[in-house]
């Protein structure tokens, strides 16, 4: 099983900014995501697939904070002009993920996967998928099901929240009511497939109070974390997805209750007058392992 890491805090970042480019090392995310789709103007998606091997190259092992910040590059869809090129430039940069935006089926992900290995990028480089469009939603069984397979590459799923709602029409509400069940519907397959799943958007960047509740509402909705599109939006999305203190205290609790010699091969043991199984265990050596690696 690989390690624990953090995606509390994802921030898309334009490959076209230098200026955004600039101040990566002194951010507090999790993740970075370059991004070649939606944040470059048509006009200038050459140019910013020309900078990317130095964007790469030149990312810093550890930010600010002294952690490790990934670093995935979102290609064009793979349909569009500028998709094809993309990956393949992406692949060369041999940057941690590569997210492919307009997933529709399994095969969109099996199709890059084999793009990556002809093109021999090493096994560190993972597959990101947007869930974004409705055949994707119909089809998210099968499309979590490949991250079963460490062949597919495929370790995180991404809700794209503003396409969803553009291709269906749902009203797009601040409490996100016509979209949660859907959000769920992600959660749930991506828990079945063993994959990360993190959060759409916030759209107004300048109301970190509205900001702030999706994040816990997200957090308790199952959420790894949640993608940002301004710096400003860290802090929160970093504060909400860390297990609280008394969770953190419960899950050792479980932890050291197990480890006794007493409870040595019990499938169920009594813990401050209730029942814990070992399904409770794992769930606590998660957590912590978790807490671990975000440093709470």
């Amino acid at each position: 099983m690989e390690p624990y890491r953090p995606r509390r805090s994802v921030l898309y970042v334009p490959a076209s900014s230098d200026k955004a480019l600039a101040k990566i090392a002194q951010l507090s995310c999790d993740a970075i995501i370059v991004d070649l789709e939606d944040a470059v103007a048509p006009a200038d998606k050459v140019a910013a697939r020309q900078k990317l091997a130095g964007i790469v190259a030149n990312r810093p092992v550890a930010n600010h904070f002294g952690h490790h910040c990934e670093m995935v590059v979102r290609i064009n869809a793979l349909a569009s002009e500028w998709g094809a090129d993309d990956l393949l430039a992406a692949a060369n940069c041999e940057p941690d993920g590569i997210l492919l935006p307009k997933v529709d089926t399994p095969r969109d992900l099996l199709e890059a996967g084999d793009v990556l290995d002809d093109n021999f990028a090493p096994d560190s480089v993972k597959l990101w998928a947007m869930i974004e469009t409705p055949k994707a939603l119909l089809n998210i069984g099968a499309i979590a099901e490949l991250g079963r397979d460490p062949a597919s590459r495929l370790t995180c799923f991404v809700a794209g929240t503003n396409d969803l709602a553009n291709d269906t029409g749902v009203l797009a509400t601040p409490d996100r009511r016509y979209l949660v069940p859907w959000l769920m519907q992600m959660v749930l397959a991506a828990r079945a497939g063993g994959l990360d799943m993190l959060d759409g958007v916030f759209n107004d960047f300048r109301d970190l109070e509205a900001l702030a509740r999706e994040c816990t509402e997200a957090a308790a909705m199952g959420f790894d974390g949640k993608t940002l599109i301004h710096p400003a939006q860290i802090e929160a999305a970093n504060r909400a997805f860390v297990p609280s203190t008394e969770t953190i205290a419960g899950a050792r609790l479980v932890k050291d209750a197990f480890a006794l010699a007493e409870n040595a091969g019990k499938g169920v043991i009594a813990l401050n007058g209730r029942m814990v199984e070992r399904l409770h265990l794992a769930q606590a050596e998660k957590l912590l392992a978790k807490a671990a690696a975000i440093g709470a």
